[in-house]
């Protein structure tokens, strides 16, 4: 069984993102980029599936500039056996449908077991891309996993929910979307980061699979967020009541 596994070139998480001065974007410019952290979950994931003898490759693919390379070759040093380039021009942003699709032609190519992603991207924090795949595919899904387990032909997934955990079992092949709490990322070690450099890694085009990345949405402006308020102590109940009063909440 092969694992197919979609990874995004992100801001770190550990930076905290800057707003372009005329408001049309998040400034890239000189910024830390890595792996979306929902991604090395579900990298490191398919690599334990793969060690259990329950799946024979892993393939990293990254919708992204040329800069996505390196993102792509950290998913090779944690040990994934090759990756995939979709290569876009630098600052083209590709909505998650578009993705979607472009990960349907390469699953369709490759005919994986499973495709495991991330829940989300914490650049634009969607949350669309693998409900979306699985949709187009026409394959069950389990979102949000907490715990992954394959067994034969199906994969049991314990999913994050509001009220506590839910418990699917999907028949294979199936789309699985990764929540924080299902592991911890591995760290590539530097003898696995040199092999990574001579592992395959194939660059395509959204042409090469017939899809249109144009995109249906239109960024108007782009903020920071409003600066929070310090808070206030009241003597009282009736000046808590007054004070809600005054600010209109009640």
């Amino acid at each position: 069984m092969k694992i197919l596994v979609p990874v995004k070139r992100v801001i770190d998480y550990n930076v905290k993102p800057r707003v372009k001065a005329d408001g049309s974007g998040v400034d890239l410019a000189n910024v830390k980029m890595s792996m979306n952290p929902f991604d090395e979950i579900a990298v490191e994931e398919a690599l334990r599936i793969k060690e259990a003898g329950k799946a024979e490759e892993v393939i990293a693919v990254s919708v992204g500039p040329a800069k996505a390379t390196e993102t792509l070759r950290t998913a090779l040093a944690m040990g994934a056996d090759r990756a995939i380039l979709v290569q876009v021009d630098d600052g083209v942003e590709v909505e998650p449908l578009a993705v979607a699709k472009i990960l349907k032609a390469i699953a369709d190519e490759e005919q994986p077991g499973i495709v495991m992603l991330g829940k989300q991207a914490i650049s634009d924090d969607s949350n669309q891309t693998g409900q979306m795949l699985a949709a187009l595919m026409d394959r069950p899904q389990g979102t949000f996993a907490n715990t992954v387990e394959v067994e034969g032909d199906s994969v049991t997934v314990k999913r994050e929910i509001d009220g506590g955990l839910e418990t699917v079992k999907l028949t294979l092949p199936a789309i699985v979307t990764t929540d924080l709490r299902l592991n911890e990322p591995r760290y590539a070690s530097l003898p696995n980061i040199m092999k990574a450099k001579s592992k395959p890694l194939d660059t395509k085009s959204p042409a090469d699979f017939g899809v249109d990345i144009a995109p249906r949405l239109k960024t108007l402006k782009v903020s920071e967020p409003p600066v929070r308020q310090a808070g206030i102590k009241v003597a009282d109940v009736d000046e808590l009541v007054a004070k809600i009063k005054a600010l209109g909440i009640a």
